[in-house]
C-alpha cells in the first residue's frame, strides 16, 4: 500500500464528496432539522461537512447519518452501470463509459459515512432497541460494519467498497438481465 494525502483523494473523487454532503443535507431537510452550515468541497481534511441541530429521533438520526451510505451506493450503481456493457462485455474502450465508471466510483468510495455519524447513532442505538426500533436493531451490524470500514480507509476499505458495487452489482444485472 502507498499514501495519499486525503485532500488528494477528495480532489480526485470531489463529485462523491459533494454528493455525500448533499446525502445529509437532503435527509436533514426531509426530516426537518435545522441545517447552520454546509459546505459540499473544500481543501482541507475534512473534505465537507454539513451542521444541523441534534435530534433524539432515532429514525431520523439514522437517516441523517446513514444517508450518504444510501445515495452515492445507489449513484455508484448507477453510474457504473453505464459503462459496465462498453467496458466489460463490449471491450470497447469509450472514454465516456470510463468517466462513468469515474464519477461511479467517486460516489461509492464516499458512501461510507463518517466515524462521528457513526458514533451518534451507535450511542442511541440500544435505548432505542430495547424499545423495539427496527432501525435501532438493523443499525447495530450495520454500522459495527461501517465502523470498521471507516477504520480501513487507511489500507483504501473505501475504493475497494465502490469498486466492488461499482463492478458487481452491474455485473449481477447484466446477468440478470441476458
Amino acid at each position: 500500500m502507498f499514501f495519499i494525502p486525503g485532500v488528494i483523494i477528495s480532489l480526485l473523487t470531489f463529485p462523491g464528496v459533494i454528493v455525500h454532503e448533499a446525502a445529509h443535507l437532503y435527509f436533514c431537510r426531509k426530516f426537518g432539522l435545522a441545517v447552520f452550515d454546509v459546505c459540499y468541497f473544500r481543501f482541507e481534511n475534512v473534505a465537507g461537512y454539513v451542521i444541523h441541530e441534534r435530534t433524539d429521533d432515532f429514525k431520523k438520526q439514522f437517516f441523517v447519518g446513514l444517508g450518504p451510505l444510501f445515495v452515492n451506493t445507489a449513484l455508484c450503481v448507477l453510474f457504473c452501470s453505464a459503462g459496465f456493457v462498453q467496458v466489460w462485455e463490449l471491450k470497447v474502450m469509450d472514454p465516456l463509459a470510463w468517466f462513468f465508471y469515474w464519477l461511479g466510483i467517486s460516489m461509492g468510495m464516499h458512501a461510507i459515512p463518517s466515524q462521528e455519524d457513526m458514533k451518534s447513532i451507535w450511542q442511541q442505538a440500544p435505548a432505542e432497541a430495547k424499545k423495539g426500533n427496527w432501525f435501532a436493531i438493523v443499525s447495530f451490524p450495520l454500522v459495527a460494519v461501517l465502523f470498521v470500514l471507516g477504520i480501513l480507509r487507511v489500507v483504501w476499505a473505501d475504493l475497494g467498497y465502490g469498486i466492488a458495487v461499482g463492478t458487481l452489482v452491474p455485473l449481477a444485472i447484466f446477468k440478470l438481465l441476458v
